[in-house]
């Protein structure tokens, strides 16, 4: 995919993050897009019924390695407005999507959160996760160009 790609579908994703904090879930999204650019399928953050475990991009990778071939989803992109925790990293691996787009950092989300308890950020870059298995998992991001943007929905959000 091209950076134009890449943003516009980062951009997808940051607008299902704020469906996720319209029903008063935390302010992630993520999409899955194949290899000709179809959506196949998008995950929001659901802490209102599943509590912790209940982020966007492991919500997204459970449904689709249930919803589609490991063909499909070695060849597909996980799309998500904030660089998945190790939680998150292990679940696509698992699922085994093929590629990771990610528009803010999770150390600048670190900074957001500002140690809110309902989001313990870890200080493990998903490019560790993925480089401690034994499948490749192409990783692409940040972005910094939208960090502002996605950083609006976390704004005021968190410690409330």
């Amino acid at each position: 995919m091209s950076r134009d790609s890449d943003l516009a579908y980062l951009r997808l994703a940051t607008e299902v993050a704020a469906k996720a904090k319209a029903k008063g879930n935390h302010p992630f999204g993520a999409v899955l897009v194949d290899t000709e650019g179809n959506v196949l399928a998008e995950g929001e953050n659901t802490i209102l019924t599943d509590r912790g475990p209940g982020h966007a991009e492991t919500n997204l990778a459970r449904f689709a390695a249930r919803e589609f071939s490991a063909d499909v989803l070695a060849t597909s992109t996980l799309y998500t407005s904030v660089e998945p925790c190790c939680m998150c990293a292990g679940t696509i691996y698992w699922a085994g999507i093929g590629a990771v787009v990610f528009g803010m950092t999770e150390h600048r989300l670190l900074e957001l959160t500002n140690g809110d308890p309902e989001n313990l950020t870890q200080n493990l870059p998903s490019r560790t996760v993925f480089a401690a298995g034994q499948r490749k998992v192409e990783v692409r991001g940040p972005f910094d160009e939208l960090a502002d943007e996605i950083a609006e929905a976390h704004i005021g959000f968190w410690n409330h």
